[in-house]
């Protein structure tokens, strides 16, 4: 992740936009990078990850509030001394925060190492697993109606050898001969204020209190291995297009039987060859013939339901646009659905037969209109132009 990038600049947004300026940007910059649209292209790719990277910080109000004061490194837990209910409410990383923390670290026992200080053991607890973000890209209509995918996860699982132990079948820890077995170390350092007492993480046995004389041979004494995994997931009838699914406990492998981290999974759209979706409702650009919006005609329109039948009414005129209740997208958690519009564009024959042309004279003629037909092309007429203007 390139550090100190301009998530605004990014998306092509200004600090000022809101939520629906964010949401459009991100759909216009993901459908311009998206890998379906530019295979084998690496830099598109990049690209694409940026994009989607800035729209998930700038979209959360927290995270972005984070990032409007600290930048891209506030956002890797280095801004403001404990957090935002810290010191002073908030110190950039490296200056003032780590010259306490430090302080607490050698005073109380490693204020950030996750110590009890004094009258504590001081042994690390087990440590919760990681979590995982995976993307999917899924097709137009699967977000409409929902779907059930398998989706391969490369993570940590315990390893079958040793039960998760990481010893050697036959084998157990032992209590680390460094701290005897607290997880860490005390000393006690001669100061200008006296003798005082301070506590590290034992680096013998990294905080745990327990040491693997004999490691297994498969997991090499981490008590997991990495695997990949088949896990079926339900695609809500609705999702739109940068959302996440979280998926608890199916993350990371936990230390010690901690508990495992959360897989999010964000779901990316392909765009659709004729709708556009703003929400829950669909938008269709629909070409109907001069002589259908002057009589008016019974039309098929296109709809994630298939083809409905609408009737267009007589002088229709173009950019006219009709609703179809109901045959937008499916609400999440709900049954109601969006709805869609239709825009009529009247489609101009660009030729026509001497016939036809015979026809819409008499129409003109009929109408009290006067028609000078000009059947010269644009390129003609600036020749036309230009040989006048040698011949003056």
């Amino acid at each position: 992740m390139g550090a100190n990038r301009d998530f605004y600049e990014i998306l092509g947004v200004s600090k000022t936009a809101d939520e629906k300026e964010l949401k459009k940007a991100y759909r216009k910059k993901a459908m311009k990078y998206h890998p379906d649209r530019n295979p084998d292209n690496k830099e598109a790719e990049e690209k694409f990850k940026d994009v989607n990277e800035a729209y998930e910080i700038l979209s959360d109000p927290e995270k972005r509030a984070i990032y409007d004061q600290y930048g891209e490194e506030g956002l890797k837990g280095q801004a403001g001394f404990g957090g935002a209910g810290g010191f002073g409410g908030g110190f950039s990383g490296g200056g003032f925060e780590d010259m306490f923390g430090d302080i607490f670290s050698d005073f109380f026992g490693g204020g950030r190492g996750g110590f009890s200080g004094f009258g504590g053991t001081g042994r690390r607890g087990p440590i919760r697993g990681a979590d995982i973000r995976q993307s999917v890209t899924i097709d137009f209509e699967e977000a409409a109606f929902g779907k059930k995918i398998s989706l391969k996860v490369n993570r940590r699982e315990e390893c079958d050898e040793c039960g998760g132990s990481g010893c050697k079948p036959g084998t157990s820890k032992k209590t680390c001969s460094t701290c005897g077995g607290s997880g860490v170390v005390r000393e006690v350092r001669q100061t200008p204020f006296g003798n005082m007492a301070t506590q590290r993480e034992c680096s013998s046995c990294h905080g745990t209190g327990e040491q693997i004389e004999s490691p297994c041979s498969k997991c090499h004494g981490t008590g997991s291995v990495r695997k990949t995994k088949t896990i079926e997931v339900n695609i809500p009838a609705g999702i739109d297009d940068g959302q996440m699914i979280k998926l608890a406990g199916q993350g990371e492998y936990g230390e010690k039987n901690a508990p495992r981290g959360d897989l999010y999974i964000v779901v990316h759209i392909r765009p659709h060859k004729y709708f556009v979706r703003e929400g829950y409702d669909i938008y269709l650009d629909m070409p109907i013939s001069f002589v259908q919006a002057a009589l008016g005609d019974d039309v098929e329109v296109p709809t994630i339901d298939g083809d409905v039948k609408y009737s267009i009414p007589e002088g229709t005129q173009t950019g006219t646009v009709f609703r179809l209740k109901g045959k937008g997208i499916q609400r999440m958690n709900s049954a109601t659905r969006g709805d869609q519009y239709v825009k009529v564009k009247i489609d101009v024959p660009k030729k026509l037969t001497e016939k036809q042309k015979e026809i819409l004279r008499t129409f003109a003629s009929e109408s009290g209109e006067s028609v000078q037909e000009n059947k010269k092309t644009f390129g003609q007429k600036i020749e036309d132009f230009f040989t006048k203007d040698r011949k003056e």
